[in-house]
């Protein structure tokens, strides 16, 4: 955690699901240059009449070290080559104003937690609130859904939730048929009265389909967020290059560096200038 103006925060968790490696790129910047044979990388040489086998794709996935792609990353910055190296990380925990800005690296593949399908949760806690906050509050605490860690912090951002759907109740005759599946109707009579048995049993129902279509409103920047994202090398450059700076939103700054932790070091030597 840490204390950001006076709201403390936690931070996100990532970690490296997969990478491609840079031998590919290496193959790629010594077949512009036609320079095979000046690789330190024996299967680079080979490869210069030949095509590779399967276990020499796997010998220049493998490879570690390439001082081509470091004179072209640093001194020619010739980063075309490096776009055919790619990373995959899942992160877990940052939050939905993060993900604002993240989302303007269009460079990259992003599947995001869903909150049109995943809000069953929440709208199940209200409904069986029967007007009850406190009830409703208990229930959102416990879900661990905020990226901001204060309690009573917290309590206001789902007061505020529970007034908007208390609001939006008021508004449409048939909110029970849009927040409950259709099969679950039936508890809403058969524990009226037993907030914490009606939860229960709409929790183990069917979940209700896009039931965030409409009740995506309630929820703020505060929420967690997790999501799998895959950038090429050259474009998590212009990544930590943005966002692992002073000027970078902190939330997004947090993101940058822990994703710079879990990326190995043959990649950040080709894009982290070295202090």
């Amino acid at each position: 955690m840490e204390n950001m103006y006076g709201i403390e925060y936690s931070k996100p968790e990532v970690v490296l699901l997969q990478d491609t490696g840079i031998g590919v790129a290496e193959t790629a910047a010594r077949t512009c240059y036609d320079s095979f044979a000046n690789s330190e990388n024996g299967v680079i040489n080979y490869i210069e009449d030949h095509m590779p086998d399967e276990g020499m794709c796997d010998d220049i996935n493998a490879i570690e070290e390439s001082n081509l792609l470091g004179d072209l990353a640093w001194t020619y910055f010739h980063h075309s080559i490096l776009e055919h190296a790619n990373l995959s990380f899942l992160i877990r925990g940052t939050s939905r104003g993060v993900l604002q800005e993240h989302a303007r690296h269009r460079i990259q593949a992003i599947s995001v937690r869903s909150t049109r399908y995943t809000m069953s949760s929440i709208i199940n806690a209200f409904v069986a609130s029967e007007g009850d906050k406190e009830f409703f509050i208990e229930k959102i605490l416990g879900f661990d859904m905020f990226v901001t860690c204060d309690e009573g912090y917290n309590r206001l951002e789902i007061s505020g939730m529970f007034d908007k759907l208390a609001y939006q109740q008021t508004k449409v005759q048939d909110f029970e048929e849009i927040a409950v599946a259709k099969s679950s109707l039936g508890f809403l009579e058969e524990f009226k009265g037993n907030s914490q048995a009606m939860f229960d049993a709409l929790q183990a129902g069917k979940k209700k389909r896009n039931v965030g279509d409409a009740f995506k409103h309630i929820i703020t920047d505060n929420v967690k967020v997790d999501m799998v994202v895959t950038f090429n090398l050259r474009s998590l450059k212009n990544y930590f290059s943005l966002r692992d700076s002073g000027a970078a939103f902190f939330q997004i700054r947090w993101l940058a560096q822990e994703m710079m932790r879990v990326t190995p070091t043959k990649y950040l030597d080709l894009i982290v200038k070295k202090k």
